[in-house]
């Protein structure tokens, strides 16, 4: 379905007459982060201008997450804080959309405790957004309801892309997963693979407007293709279509689902010059009885395999993860197993979380008999050992040259430039203003917890 931006050009002379402006808050994953994107190429074709002062912008969207209960709070402290200001000033609006919208609970509480808000919809509303924004802003009608997912994708949204070198491609929507814990599949909808040739007229378009690094995004990316009737096409085929592209210089993406890690995308990996040398590979548990709980659908010694097969295609690869801690009745030796895998692997990042229960998932029924204390030293022990392990993992990539966009200057010392390196750490070196957006051989000089340093050779 191709996105038909109907109502832009009946708004857009009173959006420009009255020099509209809008934010944007995103809340959770580089999924939203995208989708934040094509909210902003839809408002910028309708007139309206960026602002990044909330105080002074006169249309304040939320893109919300419902991964975590702190979310919610966050969202209805947000709408709370600007009551009076929408109540009070002319020409000032609030839209709501994205994952925590999909639910009819949260719908309910938006209509009955924050009725002042101008328009509400879910995760495949973005087609009919520029019609109800309409309505609100020259009708002055509210919009708060429920959109069931289809399977449609819209194709041809405008997008608009805050970084100049960087941008992601969502290539998959929605989750088959049903992870017992998450949300997801119920707020985003079941799997729905783009066409491979919109995904690379897209990327063609970006190498053509000089944009240099690309992430392929979806919750299960490596199972892109499954759900195509008339061709034989998967993730491992266009990691290969997308390498061939000229301007692509280096490729990532996120995230894998461990039990869907075939062999034929690691030979792909171990043969690609562009795909980034760090693998995002969720864990969530050590625990091969707590990844059954969680119906995650493989073990531990399947997950210590995948990343086995992936050093040796390439000793250099690094890795990151997702874990979560204190899942209900997690024992002590359930998460001393999380802290084996930890140590056997050897993450370079990890996110880490105490479990959040999540209405309408089958996890938030199990009575939890495990206190909130003990899940909170369970996280305190797990960022030990990862802060521990840091050092000695950065100290390894002394002395070694990588390839690294350079992205703008440092934000915290303006006579140094940052960037990453292919295995996705952030390293700061001297360059030259016009060195921004191309790729340099920096040499790493010394580490730091956090960043490494080096210098272009």
């Amino acid at each position: 379905m191709r996105f038909v931006n109907s109502y832009s050009d009946k708004i857009k002379k009173y959006v420009i007459e009255n020099n509209l402006t809008y934010t944007i808050d995103t809340m959770g994953c580089q999924m939203n982060e995208n989708d934040s994107n094509k909210y902003s190429g839809i408002l910028e074709s309708m007139g309206f201008k960026r602002e990044n002062n909330e105080k002074k912008s006169n249309l304040i969207l939320f893109n919300t997450c419902c991964v975590r209960e702190n979310a919610e709070n966050t969202l209805f402290g947000r709408l709370g804080y600007l009551k009076n200001r929408r109540l009070k000033e002319e020409n000032v609006f609030l839209v709501v959309v994205g994952c925590m919208t999909q639910q009819k609970h949260i719908l309910e509480k938006i209509k009955i405790s924050y009725p002042f808000v101008d328009i509400v919809l879910g995760t495949s509303a973005m087609s009919i957004f520029p019609q109800k924004l309409y309505d609100a802003i020259l009708n002055h009608k509210k919009s708060i309801e429920y959109i069931d997912i289809g399977n449609e994708i819209e194709e041809e949204v405008p997008i608009i892309y805050e970084d100049k070198y960087k941008a992601s491609v969502s290539i998959i929507y929605g989750c088959n997963n049903f992870c017992s814990y998450c949300i997801v599949p119920y707020v985003r909808g079941r799997e729905r693979s783009r066409r491979p040739e919109d995904i690379l007229k897209d990327i063609k378009t970006l190498a053509k407007n000089g944009y240099k690094e690309i992430m392929l995004l979806g919750q299960n990316v490596n199972s892109y293709g499954n759900d195509f009737k008339d061709i034989d096409y998967n993730f491992s085929d266009l990691l290969q279509d997308v390498e061939k592209i000229e301007g692509i210089e280096i490729i990532r993406f996120m995230s894998p689902h461990p039990k869907d890690f075939k062999d034929d995308v690691i030979e792909v990996i171990k043969n690609s010059k562009k795909i980034a040398r760090q693998i995002h590979l969720p864990l969530q548990s050590g625990s091969t009885n707590i990844l059954k709980q969680m119906n995650r659908k493989y073990s531990k010694e399947q997950y210590l395999e995948i990343v086995e097969k992936l050093k040796k295609a390439d000793p250099s690869i690094s890795f990151s993860t997702d874990i979560i801690v204190g899942f209900p009745n997690e024992t002590e030796e359930e998460f001393l197993e999380t802290l084996d895998v930890v140590k056997k692997v050897q993450f370079d990042q990890i996110y880490m979380f105490i479990y959040s229960k999540r209405k309408g998932t089958r996890a938030a029924t199990i009575e939890d008999k495990v206190t909130a204390e003990e899940k909170v030293e369970r996280l305190e022990r797990l960022k030990k050992l990862y802060e521990k392990m840091l050092p000695d993992l950065n100290k390894k990539l002394i002395g070694n040259k990588y390839k690294v966009l350079v992205e703008g200057k440092s934000k915290n010392n303006e006579n140094f430039f940052t960037g990453r390196t292919s295995q996705n750490k952030v390293v700061i070196f001297k360059a030259e203003k016009e060195d921004i957006g191309k790729i340099k051989d920096v040499k790493i000089t010394s580490e730091h917890l956090w960043y490494l340093k080096g210098e272009i050779v």
